[in-house]
Parts: structure tokens; sequence; C-alpha cells
């Protein structure tokens, strides 16, 4: 039978996919992916009125269980985060709770903790759609994404800098349109941000109720908005094609070690 320190040590290399040996999750992680990719789900459901006026008794009883499970896993990585070095002791276990990871399993529990006993108010449903951050978990435990994440992250400043150039370009435009617009077409251009939303619903195919700059140089600047928009948008693609193609280069180079080292 297995003491406090096995259990421990079991637990932390079930639970934290960077310490499992073997390719792939690990049988708990797989579990606990499963079960939030239903919580997901379940939680999506709960959002039509039809199916929950129906099976108001199921989404209480999912609710529940669901709830009970992740706290469940979350106190089990609480306690077996103490076998990492720098989670070791009362100071450690704080890091770990303010961990960027802990802290989207700390919201996956919280609409839980909160509305457990209360009536299914629409306020405490709000919360209750808190437990998409779970789906936010399955992050950590693919290699993939992690290879994602890192090409964005490298990548950050040019991203930045294509959407800072973008919303300059656009904000001086809905300036220009507002400028000559704005006393004639007050409703649609009359301010900056209305002529903005007004270049940001129509660039999308949102569209707004088909109003249109009637003067010569508001039509020109509406052109200006509309290639800006082109460029906010074919920019970051890119730039993220880019990024995901080095991703996936990278995934393969490492499928490729771990097959030449086994």
């Amino acid at each position: 039978m297995l003491g406090n320190s096995d259990m421990r040590k079991w637990l932390y290399y079930q639970l934290d996919s960077d310490q499992w040996p073997n390719p792939g999750l690990s049988p708990m992680n797989r579990i606990v992916t499963i079960i939030i990719l239903l919580a997901v789900a379940i939680t999506v459901l709960e959002t039509e009125p039809l199916i929950r006026s129906r099976n108001t008794e199921f989404f209480r009883i999912a609710e529940i269980i669901f709830g009970f499970l992740f706290t469940i896993e979350y106190g089990l990585r609480l306690w077996a985060a103490g076998e990492n070095d720098k989670y070791k002791g009362f100071i450690g276990r704080i890091k770990f709770i303010l961990s960027i990871e802990s802290l989207i399993d700390l919201f996956a529990i919280l609409p839980f903790l909160i509305t457990f006993g209360f009536e299914n108010t629409f306020l405490f449903r709000l919360f209750r759609l808190l437990r998409l951050f779970a789906l936010a978990k399955l992050g950590r435990y693919s290699s993939a994404l992690r290879n994602i994440y890192r090409a964005l992250h490298a990548r950050r400043y040019e991203l930045l800098m294509s959407l800072l150039a973008g919303f300059i370009v656009m904000l001086l435009a809905a300036a220009a349109l507002y400028f000559t617009e704005g006393r004639s077409n007050a409703e649609n251009f009359g301010s900056i941000p209305r002529a903005l939303w007004w270049g940001v619903a129509t660039l999308t195919k949102v569209g707004y109720g088909g109003a249109y700059p009637a003067t010569v140089l508001g039509k020109l600047f509406a052109a200006v908005f509309a290639i800006a928009g082109v460029a906010v948008i074919a920019m970051p693609t890119g730039i993220l094609a880019a990024a995901f193609s080095d991703a996936f280069q990278q995934e393969r180079k490492n499928r490729g070690t771990t097959v030449k080292m086994d």
C-alpha cells in the first residue's frame, strides 16, 4: 500500500503533464480532459432556455457533480505540487495558487463555490458560465498547444505593431469621417467613436443599417477606412500563419527526437 509520500509523488506525475514520462496524456489527465469537455458542453446546452426548462434537475445535479470533481482535482493538484521544489512549504503553495494554471483551475470551481445552494437566477447562471475557463486547462495537456503559445509569444511584438498600425489608420479615417460627415449624418458619424463603430461593423459584415457617407471626402475617407480594415486583418493573419507553421515544425522535430530516443 502506498504511503502519503509515494501517493503524492504518483499524483504529481499523473497530474503534471510535463512530468509524465510517456508520450501523450497520463491516464488521470485523460479522465480530467473528458470531464472538462463534458462540463463545457453542458454549460453551453444550459444557456438554451428550452433545453434548460425541460432538464432543470439534470443541470442541477450536473452542476453539483462537476463542482465536486473540479474541487477535488484542485485539492489534489495543490497537495501534489509539494513534489516540486518551487512549491514546497506554505510560501511555495501560495506561489502555486497564484500561478496562471492554478488560477484557471480556481476560476473553474469558483462558480460552484459561489452558487452552490442558491436559486438558479440569471446572475448565478452568469457565474456558472465561468466554467468555460475549464476549457483553458486543456492547454496544459497538449504539447502542440504549448508550441503554438511559444510561437505566438515569440512574435508578440510583430502582432502588436501590426494591430497598432492598423488601428491608428482606422482611427484617423474615423476622425476624418467625423469632420466631413458629422453634421449631415450625426446618427452614424456624429462622433469619432460612432464613425469608428460604423467602420468596424461594416468591415466585419455586421452592417449598420445601410448607412454610408454622402460627401466626396466622406467616401474617400471611407475607402481609406476599408483599406485599413483589410490591412488590420491581413497583417496579423500572415504573422499568425507563420507562427503556426513554426509551431507545427517544432512539434514534428520534437516527435522525431522522441522516436530516435526510443
